[in-house]
């Protein structure tokens, strides 16, 4: 029983080192920050839930106790590695990225949203609202 333990544990460690060599090999080599942010934010993040799921095992299987330090590393990494890169993607629109020549025509009732300020935002949504028809509050 231990064998087969042993092997799913070994698996998983080979998947993990796969992607995590796979999202640092994309991170290297690809050409803008845009698309070097796939790397780290969707490989390696795979690649290293591998690596958290096969000390799972190592410890619930082998040794009889469940471990929750991993249980929560690798809640944290699937919950913080979206949201980083998603920040990361909006820094370099607003750093690097001209919307006006850069960026396909917006289609919704707000434009591209990230680059609007809040007046901007509220006067779009109330000149929506006055060409429906609907009342206009205060």
């Amino acid at each position: 029983m231990h064998d087969r333990f042993e092997i799913l544990i070994a698996i998983h460690i080979v998947i993990g080192a796969f992607f995590v060599f796979v999202g640092s090999f994309g991170l290297v080599k690809l050409p803008s920050l845009m698309s070097r942010l796939h790397g780290p934010s969707k490989a390696t993040t795979l690649g290293v839930g591998g690596c958290l799921i096969a000390s799972m095992l190592h410890f619930g299987a082998l040794e009889g106790r469940v471990s929750i330090q991993e249980m929560l590393i690798t809640f944290f990494l699937f919950i913080t590695a979206p949201v980083t890169a998603h920040f990361i993607a909006k820094a370099h629109l607003h750093a690097e990225v001209d919307p006006e020549s850069e960026l396909p025509p917006d289609e919704g009732r707000y434009g591209w949203s990230t680059f609007a300020t809040m007046p901007e935002v509220r006067m779009a949504s109330r000149e929506s609202r006055s060409a429906s028809g609907d009342r206009l509050e205060s």
